[in-house]
């Protein structure tokens, strides 16, 4: 027999039973049912009953077992009795009597328990995160990351690309975070960086004449972090093609992502239909460019409607240049109960409120009109009322043409038929409800999007069980920043919609061949069709303030290859921790990253980042500064 294991924990059913057996795994747990005891044997695999009373030669062994002890048991296969079959396990028919148990590993008293879905403070649990990575649920979302990943090399081969493998260590590269920096020995005060992305080799192996690349690359960024982020490192399925336009990168890889979502989330719906929706209108519509598309409220600019209105606050507010009054529509959001909750969300927010308008019945109640609601047991013949008041209802209707108006503090200023004329355009009825942001829209759009996702949530109105996906397109190529220059708002290699000439007028009204996808409110792939021409290049970064010099000095390689012939090409990657995290049903994406960093970007079981020795400084001829204040 082998020295530790004739099967797995996870092999045995009513075929093995009254075999001799060995198992060799971690002690789940331990119960004693007066002078009987029962191990729940687990191993990567699974879980097998083991018990042992009075007369087995392991009885006075197992007594002394503790919780994630490492024990080899040797034994009888047994069949459960009918009443005692467990249909959770696989070995639920089964149960093996213990004649023999060793060893292999004592385990100290635990810091936190593998047994149970106990909530323990994420120190704790990074601290020890190969006690973490026993428990069933993280245990399962690192094989489901496994799947994912083998699934997703599959679709792209059978897709017709081709793995290749980028260098590690590299040139630093402007993807819109901070490097990550390697100072060299070798060349002394000159350092490597890790790579953000493959970003410049993949566009040079298309260059080099290879047509469809994939690869599952590890990219390092040093960026704060996020619930769906990690602050140091994290994996994509990058992705680049030669001759292609924009809708046949989309053409390629929508068959790989929905049939990855259509294989690890049985049971739930994966829409096929992936609209595009142009930069501009999912933040108008949606508050974000990675919008939840679940939900179904669209928001609309209704400026003209407080125009000259007497409402003052959006009257005066319109009278800037650059400002709008933008409605979330609320179906059945029509009571003021609601309305001021929705306001006092808007406040906790960092908004002082919402207005709103909602849509109230007038006309009387049946039972106002004497209606009684029949039940059994009750007055007889209560449910003859029901026509006599329905009648009296219809004469009500008849000469009451208006049985319905609009409530709230911005109905009374700004008067009925603006009203009126609101819920028209937005389509609402007696019983929805409006609310109303104003201002320039960068600043409320991101407070209105999570409006949109909150009302859309307390009014049922999302959709639960599905995934939804948009390509988002048309980004514009570049962004006036905080202190009023012109740079990069996106990927700096994308190509400009309308090539070199586009580039000649206003930067802020260029647009790129630059696109997102975007599911259940998380972006999930980014991508572009890609800048080929030197020329292009050049002006490209030369309106965000790089001057050819820079250019030359940065991206050489890639400047320099693209004057020897660099075919049209596109690409994009797509984040495999987020994609594992929405598969998962996790909210932090911590939960599908084997040993991830800590918030402050702290590895607090290898204790990293930690301080150089002497030795390595002074090899490297570098020198730590001492911490201002």
């Amino acid at each position: 027999m082998h020295a530790y294991r004739s099967h797995t924990c996870a092999d045995l059913n009513a075929a093995h039973v009254g075999q001799t057996v060995r198992l060799s795994g971690w002690v789940h747990r331990v119960r004693d049912h007066g002078g009987v005891l029962f191990v729940d044997l687990r191993d990567h695999y699974g879980i097998t009953q083991v018990l042992a009373d009075s007369d087995s030669p392991a009885f006075a062994d197992i007594e002394k077992v503790r919780a994630e002890w490492v024990v080899r048991i040797d034994g009888h296969v047994k069949a459960r009795d009918s009443s005692l079959v467990n249909p959770k396990l696989a070995t639920g028919e089964i149960e093996v009597y213990a004649t023999g148990l060793t060893v292999l590993g004592a385990a100290d008293d635990l810091p936190l328990p593998v047994f149970g879905d106990l909530d323990y403070p994420e120190e704790t649990r990074l601290t020890y995160r190969f006690l973490d990575l026993r428990r069933e649920k993280l245990h399962a979302n690192m094989m489901l990351r496994s799947n994912v990943v083998r699934s997703l090399r599959n679709r792209m081969w059978a897709q017709g690309f081709t793995e290749f493998q980028t260098p590690i260590i590299t040139a630093s590269s402007p993807e819109g975070a901070r490097d990550f920096l390697v100072p060299s020995r070798l060349h002394p005060g000159k350092f490597y960086a890790l790579p953000q992305a493959p970003q410049q080799f993949k566009q040079l192996i298309m260059v080099a004449g290879f047509d469809r690349y994939f690869q599952i690359a590890p990219c390092f960024r040093d960026e704060d972090p996020r619930a769906d982020r990690s602050p140091t490192d994290f994996y994509q399925l990058d992705v680049e093609m030669s001759f292609v336009e924009q809708e046949d990168v989309f053409a390629a890889v929508q068959p790989v992502i929905q049939g990855l979502f259509e294989e690890f989330a049985p049971g739930k719906r994966v829409a096929a239909d992936w609209p595009r929706i142009a930069y501009r209108d999912s933040l108008l519509w949606y508050g974000s460019d990675k919008p939840d598309l679940r939900n179904p409220i669209r928001m609309q600019v209704v400026s003209e409607h407080f125009r000259g209105s007497g409402f003052e606050i959006f009257a005066k507010l319109l009278e800037n240049e650059g400002t709008e009054v933008r409605a979330i529509p609320a179906p059945g959001g029509g009571s003021r109960k609601f309305c001021d909750r929705m306001n006092a969300f808007a406040q906790q927010q960092g908004l002082p409120g919402m207005g709103y308008i909602f849509w109230r019945d007038l006309s009387p109640s049946l039972e106002s009109l004497g209606y009684i609601e029949f039940h059994p047991g009750g007055p007889g013949g209560a449910n003859a009322s029901y026509a006599v008041a329905m009648e009296r209802r219809n004469k009500w209707l008849e000469e009451n043409p208006v049985w319905f108006e609009a409530a709230g503090p911005l109905a009374k200023n700004i008067g009925p038929e603006r009203t009126e004329a609101i819920r028209q355009q937005l389509g609402l009825s007696v019983g929805d409800a409006a609310f109303f942001l104003g201002g320039k829209p960068e600043t409320f759009e991101a407070v209105a999007g999570r409006a949109r996702n909150e009302i859309g949530r307390e009014l049922g109105l999302a959709e639960t069980d599905t995934f939804r996906f948009a390509w988002i397109v048309d980004f514009p190529m570049y962004e006036k920043t905080d202190d009023g220059k012109i740079d990069f708002s996106h990927n700096p290699f994308s190509m400009p919609q309308g090539g070199l000439e586009a580039l000649n007028g206003d930067p802020l009204s260029v647009y790129a061949y630059q696109y997102d996808l975007a599911c259940n409110g998380y972006e999930l792939i980014s991508g572009g069709i890609r800048n080929h021409k030197p020329e292009i290049m050049f002006k490209a970064f030369e309106l965000a303030g790089y001057p050819a010099s820079e250019v030359e000095k940065r991206f050489g390689g890639m400047v320099k290859a693209f004057r020897y012939g660099a075919p049209p090409h596109g690409g994009c990657a797509a984040g495999i921790d987020r994609i594992v995290m929405l598969l998962a049903d996790e909210a932090s994406i911590r939960e599908v990253i084997m040993f991830p960093m800590n918030q402050r970007a702290e590895d607090l079981l290898m204790g990293a980042p930690s301080e150089p020795t002497n030795e390595q400084l002074r090899e490297l001829r570098l020198r730590v500064l001492p911490k201002e204040g």
